[in-house]
């Protein structure tokens, strides 16, 4: 039955619907102790519309709530974050757009998305039948029955019309940028001549850097004028720039040493206790499998072990000590095809005279459709499927193990009595329930205790200044790490758990010294060096960068006076280089071997004529002399597949790059840093 459980198990709120049509299931919220005292901040920008802390704030708990969240994990924290930032987006950006363009989401439009004519996504993935995979429409008025007498449902099929309507508008949206695109003969022409002719010959070349830099100056006015002419090339994300040291927290040899013993001395108890259960639980490193395992489903030496009844380990692999015995095992068929009824706990009579009636002759796929609570599988019958042995657990592990095709069984589960069926086995195998005890490779609290102390030591060296913090690090011996973080970031790259640090330096002021950061397994201290606010790069951050591209212009004229001749090899001879030869080039192609990765020579060998020499080439890389001496053509693309085919691809493109295109004439900032 499609209950409100159902719909919130299976339907993620649909937020970047707008974007990429997908449903977000199952993410997890960020901490809710981010609070805030005596205003309500700025945390972002879309369209000029200023976005509050309250607002942000309210949008992820309505989200939290809406998809049943209890916890969460920096991955799905950042999923979460993504999806009401998207949410906003299509607030303030895509709905309105859409109201401007006249778009409408009908009556009959939105009943056509229910009733399947029209695909729905969101539909589709709340109302999806396990089993076969196809869209239920009964469901959905099995839901909408119960929507009626339950508010909850009510609210949530509010909030899915919201989705479906969201949605249909994208659609729509989408559907007028592809209907915009038009590929033309010039087009078609040249796609033809790309696939179908090949080209071949010979080139020369000179490397940039076979010409010694020294022979040039760049004067600061040339790189102020380089910058000035093309300072849209830089245009950047606001940033700020940290250093940090990473104290690492690494086992000894003698934590190793100590860790080993003690591991060999609980292996001797694991390996002798009667009562393995109490034994494995009392440890916190212990664990029991919640299912039966075949020997296939364990590695081969554990396996091997444990399946001949004997204790597995203490042994050291994958950085990790283990030891694993079996708690119980049963032979079991290694699959089962099984089909089921689901009735209410309190159906007990009604159980038992079904079972009666199966056992007496009756057709349990009519059964189930006529009783069946369990709407997804009622319709086929019943059909669960084929499935392995290993996916039961508890009372239906115990129920089926013995089970022979043609048993019905009756499993008591949470809420419902269900009757199970058998109507396949496969060839009984042992399988086993494992209980394990696994210690990691890691610090001694000793150990730990002194790399925090090292790490306090120098946090109260560094204090006040980068001169300070440098100083600091040379005695410590440690080596400061540089890292950019632009606006809208998380995570520091290259460190796990890094969300509090990069917070703290999205609040920081330059010259700032932080806390001390448990960051994963080690310590981390950071210093602001920089904070950059502007549209575009300095001219300072990329001084070098200007510079090279300045020295290769001032190359590539300096190569094109020396080449002198006619022919290629006389100025081969020119610029003391070689003739080489070319093959399988095409107008598709960016890299040739010897040339390497250079889509301008690509592009001069395509449409060079045949036996000219031509141009000088101004590549990445040098400059380069091409003459193509033969030209061979098949008919490997006609112009309508070719114009069916650029077609597509145009359409693909419009779509995926129009969302980003808004955003950027959105001119959205992302300054929730340093509050989420």
């Amino acid at each position: 039955m499609a209950s409100l459980n159902t719909l919130r198990t299976k339907f993620g709120i649909v937020l970047s619907i707008v974007i990429a049509l997908a449903l977000l299931a199952f993410i997890l919220s960020l901490k809710t102790e981010m609070g805030f005292s005596g205003n309500d901040p700025k945390v972002g920008v879309i369209d000029g519309e200023n976005i509050r802390y309250s607002e942000y704030y309210n949008e992820y708990e309505q989200i939290k709530t809406q998809n049943n969240i209890q916890e969460s994990d920096e991955q799905q924290s950042a999923m979460l974050a993504n999806a009401v930032w998207q949410s906003l987006f299509a607030k303030y950006v895509m709905t309105p757009g859409f109201s401007k363009l006249g778009l409408r989401v009908s009556d009959a439009e939105r009943l056509a998305m229910i009733s399947g004519r029209i695909p729905s996504q969101t539909l589709y993935s709340t109302f999806a039948d396990p089993a076969t995979g196809e869209y239920n429409v009964a469901a959905v008025t099995e839901f909408l029955a119960q929507a009626e007498t339950d508010p909850q449902a009510q609210r949530a099929w509010a909030q899915l019309n919201e989705q479906l309507r969201a949605e249909r508008e994208a659609q729509k949206y989408f559907g007028l940028l592809r209907g915009g695109v038009y590929v033309n003969a010039l087009e078609v022409a040249d796609g033809v001549e790309g696939t179908n002719k090949t080209y071949a010959g010979k080139w020369i070349g000179k490397r940039y850097s076979a010409v010694p830099d020294s022979l040039f100056s760049i004067s600061n006015s040339d790189l102020k004028a380089y910058y000035k002419a093309h300072r849209s090339n830089y245009k950047q994300t606001p940033n700020r720039t940290l250093s940090y040291i990473v104290f690492e927290v690494a086992p000894t040899d003698a934590d190793l040493e100590a860790l080993q013993s003690k591991v060999y001395s609980i292996g001797s108890d694991f390996a002798a206790t009667d009562d393995l259960r109490a034994f494995v639980r009392s440890d916190a490193h212990g664990a029991i499998t919640e299912r039966y395992l075949s020997a296939a489903q364990l590695p081969s030496d554990e396996a091997e072990a444990l399946m001949a009844g004997k204790p597995y380990g203490p042994v050291l692999k994958n950085n990790e000590w283990t030891m694993a015995r079996v708690l119980d095992a049963k032979t079991a068929p290694d699959s089962l095809g099984i089909r089921h009824i689901v009735l209410r706990y309190d159906e007990r009579n009604l159980a038992d005279s079904l079972l009666r009636v199966i056992r007496a002759g009756g057709n349990f796929a009519q059964l189930a459709q006529q009783h069946s609570l369990y709407a997804a599988t009622a319709a086929n019958g019943g059909e669960i499927g084929v499935m392995p042995f290993s996916s039961f657990s508890g009372e239906f592990a115990d129920k089926l193990a013995g089970a022979k095709v043609g048993d019905v069984v009756e499993i008591a589960s949470g809420d419902a009595i269900q009757l199970v069926q058998v109507y396949k086995a496969g060839k009984p195998q042992k399988h086993v329930m494992v209980a394990s005890i696994t210690y990691p490779l890691e610090a001694s609290d000793a150990t730990r205790g002194g790399a925090h102390n090292q790490a306090g030591t120098f946090s109260v060296k560094a204090k006040g200044s980068l001169d300070a913090f440098n100083a600091a690090a040379a005695d410590a011996a440690v080596t400061p790490r540089i890292a950019t973080l632009s606006e809208g970031e998380r995570m520091l790259r290259g460190l796990d758990d890094s969300r509090e640090l990069v917070r703290w330096a999205f609040g920081a002021d330059k010259g700032d010294v932080s806390e001390i950061f448990n960051v994963g397994k080690d310590y981390v201290i950071a210093i602001v060096t920089d904070i950059d606010d502007e549209e575009y790069m300095p001219l300072s951050k990329i001084h070098t960068q200007v510079r090279a591209q300045l020295l290769r212009d001032k190359k590539y004229d300096y190569i094109v006076n020396e080449l002198s001749g006619s022919s290629l090899e006389e100025q081969a001879a020119s610029l003391g280089s070689e003739v080489a030869d070319f093959d399988g080039i095409t107008l598709n192609s960016y890299f040739a071997d010897g040339i390497g990765y250079e889509p301008r020579v690509m592009g001069a060998i395509s449409t060079t004529g045949q036996g000219v020499v031509s141009a000088p080439v101004k590549g990445q890389t040098g400059v380069y002399v091409v003459r193509v001496d033969d030209i061979q053509s098949a008919d490997k693309q006609t112009a309508e597949g070719e114009k069916v085919r650029a077609q597509a691809t145009a359409e693909s493109m419009v779509q995926r790059l129009a969302v980003p295109a808004i955003q950027q004439m959105a001119e959205m900032r992302d300054l929730r840093g340093k509050y989420f």
